[in-house]
C-alpha cells in the first residue's frame, strides 16, 4: 500500500460518508510532480541556475536567432509576473548569461537578450534536461507512457478551456 492509499484508508475509516477516490489520482498526481520536480531541479543546480532561470533562459533561447525578448513576452512565455520576470532577469543579467538594451522600436521597451556564454549554457543545460526527462519518463513503458501523455492532454485540455454552454 502506498503513502496515498493509506490515507485513503484511514479517511474511508474516519468518514465513510465521503468519496475519497479522487485522492487517488489528485494524490499521486501531487506527490510525483513534487517527485519529478526534485529530479528536475537537480539538473538545472549543475548549472548554478533556478527553475525559474532556466525558464526564462530557455524562453530566450526558443525564440531563435538573435535570442532576445521583451520582459513581457518573457513573462508570457514562462507564465509569471512581470516584477517576478524583472528580479530574474537581475539575476540572468549579473551572472553574464542575459543582457537588456532598449528597444530599437520603442525607446521606453526593453530588449533582454542571451550572451553568449549565456546561450552555451543554456544549450547544454537544455541536453542535459532532455536526457533527464528521458530518464524519468523511461520508468514507464512506451505504451504507458504515450497513454498517459493523451490522457493528461486531455485533462489539461478540459480544465483549461472548459467547455460551457450556451447561455442562450
Amino acid at each position: 500500500m502506498d503513502h496515498v492509499a493509506r490515507i485513503q484508508a484511514e479517511w474511508r475509516r474516519e468518514r465513510p460518508e465521503i468519496d475519497v477516490t479522487p485522492q487517488g489520482v489528485i494524490g499521486r498526481l501531487h506527490r510525483l510532480a513534487d517527485r519529478l520536480g526534485e529530479e528536475l531541479r537537480l539538473v538545472y543546480s549543475r548549472y548554478g541556475l533556478s527553475e525559474g532561470e532556466f525558464d526564462v533562459l530557455c524562453a530566450i533561447r526558443r525564440a531563435g536567432e538573435p535570442y532576445e525578448r521583451a520582459p513581457g513576452e518573457l513573462a508570457v512565455h514562462t507564465m509569471v509576473t512581470t516584477g517576478a520576470m524583472t528580479k530574474r532577469i537581475d539575476r540572468l543579467e549579473r551572472a553574464g548569461l542575459v543582457t537588456r538594451r532598449r528597444s530599437t522600436g520603442d525607446q521606453r521597451g526593453r530588449i533582454v537578450a542571451l550572451t553568449t556564454p549565456g546561450l552555451e549554457l543554456i544549450d547544454q543545460a537544455f541536453a542535459d534536461h532532455m536526457r533527464n526527462e528521458r530518464r524519468l519518463l523511461d520508468l514507464l513503458t512506451p505504451t504507458d507512457a504515450s497513454a498517459l501523455e493523451r490522457l493528461l492532454t486531455t485533462w489539461l485540455s478540459s480544465m483549461e478551456h472548459p467547455h460551457t454552454p450556451d447561455s442562450g
